[in-house]
């Protein structure tokens, strides 16, 4: 049997002084990827509509580019000038994006961005950040491989696998080293205001007594946002074999949604009452079922999930200034899980 490689966060010297470049790097996730690089030691450029130029906190220095209108030459350019060694894509229009917008970032900008980091010496390494969402619906109870049905059923999962495809079809056709993490629903701190922890963690920090939710029937492979992070940090350090490896990347269970929004709440210590409104309806997807199977990120990468949900939930409103109380505290310590994803007490 082949050693299980290290765990991304057990070798910090691997990526120091590696110039890294992140798309979308003041996205949720990106914000998190760049700064699990910069604390690696590498020189991370993030990309981004709003101003930058000057370092900022983090130790990340910002160029400013919308990438809707980037064209080849641009993307060519801000690869060659960086001097990149790994390019992250975390860029890409989420659920409030209309379809024209996230056909432009989450298709047509990931195909001119593969073929500009292929035509770049000395093969750099473009890690793409895909979607669950990519996958068909999924019967409960079923672990879903890298080799599951590619029927996505929204807009947001056909416009993010096609982003996905050029990206393997450019490893296939033009030697790009690329590796597609296709991740389920993040969470933790920062988490958007219109995902549904945002949404929670916005009402306890207003103090608000009542929420009402579309109904919570659905079940979500949830993971840690820092944990995708330490995934993207693996990819990149990855042996040369890895190429156009697609890889699940979830936090291996799936979660009933009304067990999230009642944790959360029990979390904050604070009176919320939440009603399950039909009226309502669903504003993303009607899958009812996401447990992505994880094992070969777990043997490819050596990377799993190490942060447990209650953790992830309790620093998510921390960061949103819902402070725990100390007997919450206490009674959330992290729990190691298993490989099933249950609680290994």
């Amino acid at each position: 049997m082949a050693a299980t490689p290290p765990h991304p966060t057990d070798r910090p010297d691997e990526l120091a002084g590696t110039p890294v470049l992140v798309l979308g790097g003041r996205g949720y996730l990106g914000r998190h990827v760049c700064s699990a690089f910069a604390a690696a030691g590498a020189r991370v450029v993030r990309v981004s509509r709003g101003a930058g130029g000057d370092r900022d906190e983090d130790g990340c220095r910002t160029v400013r580019l919308d990438l809707a209108a980037a064209g080849p030459a641009e993307l060519t350019w801000l690869c060659a000038g960086t001097g990149a060694r790994v390019v992250v894509n975390a860029s890409g229009a989420v659920w409030g994006g209309d379809e024209r917008e996230m056909t432009e970032l989450n298709s047509t900008l990931v195909s001119r961005l593969a073929r500009a980091v292929a035509e770049q010496p000395g093969r750099p390494r473009l890690i793409h950040l895909g979607s669950a969402y990519e996958y068909g619906p999924a019967p409960p109870g079923t672990s879903i491989g890298e080799d599951w049905p590619l029927r996505p059923a929204s807009v947001y999962g056909r416009t993010k696998l096609l982003g996905s495809q050029a990206v393997l079809r450019a490893a296939a056709e033009l030697g790009l080293d690329a590796v597609v993490l296709r991740v389920s629903v993040a969470c933790g701190p920062g988490a958007p205001g219109n995902s549904l922890p945002g949404v929670v963690a916005s009402h306890l920090a207003a103090g608000r007594e009542e929420l009402r939710l579309a109904p919570l029937r659905s079940h979500r492979d949830l993971v840690d946002v820092r944990d995708v992070a330490d995934a993207v940090l693996a990819a990149a350090v990855a042996p040369a074999g890895a190429s156009g490896a697609v890889l699940n990347i979830g936090g291996g269970t799936a979660v009933p949604v009304r067990e999230l929004v009642d944790t959360m709440i029990s979390l904050s210590g604070l009176p919320m009452r939440v009603v399950e409104d039909p009226a309502l309806g669903l504003t993303r997807s009607d899958a009812a079922w996401q447990l992505l199977d994880i094992s070969r990120a777990r043997r490819q990468l050596g990377w799993e999930p190490r942060r447990t949900l209650r953790e992830s939930l309790r620093d998510l409103l921390t960061d949103a200034g819902v402070v725990p109380p100390p007997v919450a505290r206490a009674a959330t310590a992290s729990v190691p899980l298993n490989s099933h994803g249950k609680d290994s007490r």
